[in-house]
């Protein structure tokens, strides 16, 4: 299987720490998104021009969640993604959260804290700095509270669930994400830090502005 990522882009290490955990072998093709033809190129796979993208065969799958449900659908005895309907349904529930919400809010952080300055050279928008500030909080506090008195956020062991919500916060520090009045989530997240599939990914720095 081929993998078309980005070190730099959380969705893509959501695919790499998926494999590596399952010990899935991925042939990886590393895009430069800063490359418009690299973009276009990627267009023959992706319409949306983004990564990830798996290539299995003539299967051509996009969208992290579904690739990591892919992966863990073809591997035998995996416990990332539990087969048991509520324990399914739990972990789609929150990979949907993560989409909708969570993802979004970090995302436009890093989009105003990071990439904006490295793409266009426009300073941070203190009015949208604010606005995802404050859309960033009231999402945290709903993750904080569900992991007060837990170790994963479904059942008692990691699912993929915990690795989709984990990722957007590798650029906490360049993107200012404002992770600090919750404790709950920086223990957390400190736990899946501690995963050899976490190392093992590790991206190379990223710009501060």
């Amino acid at each position: 299987m081929k993998l078309y990522f980005n070190k730099l882009s959380s969705s893509s290490r959501r695919v790499t720490i998926t494999a590596a955990l399952l010990g899935v072998q991925l042939e990886e093709h590393s895009v430069d998104l800063r490359d418009r033809a690299a973009r276009e190129a990627l267009e023959r796979f992706n319409a949306n021009s983004k990564v990830p993208v798996l290539v299995d065969g003539d299967f051509v799958l996009w969208e992290s969640s579904a690739i990591m449900q892919y992966l863990c659908e073809k591997t035998p005895g995996q416990s990332l993604y539990p087969s048991e309907p509520r324990a399914r349904a739990d972990v789609h529930r929150w990979l949907s959260w993560c989409a909708a919400h969570w993802s979004t809010a970090a995302g436009f952080l890093g989009w105003e804290n990071i990439w904006k300055k490295v793409t266009t050279g426009a300073d941070p928008d203190p009015e949208q700095v604010k606005r995802f500030e404050a859309m960033f909080g009231q999402f945290a506090t709903v993750l904080d509270r569900h992991l007060a008195d837990r170790t994963w956020l479904v059942g008692e062991s990691l699912t993929i669930a915990d690795i989709a919500i984990a990722t957007p916060l590798m650029g906490t520090r360049a993107a200012r994400l404002p992770v600090r009045p919750f404790a709950n989530i920086q223990t957390w997240f400190a736990r899946v830090q501690e995963l050899p599939a976490w190392r093992q990914t590790e991206p190379p720095p990223m710009p501060i502005g």
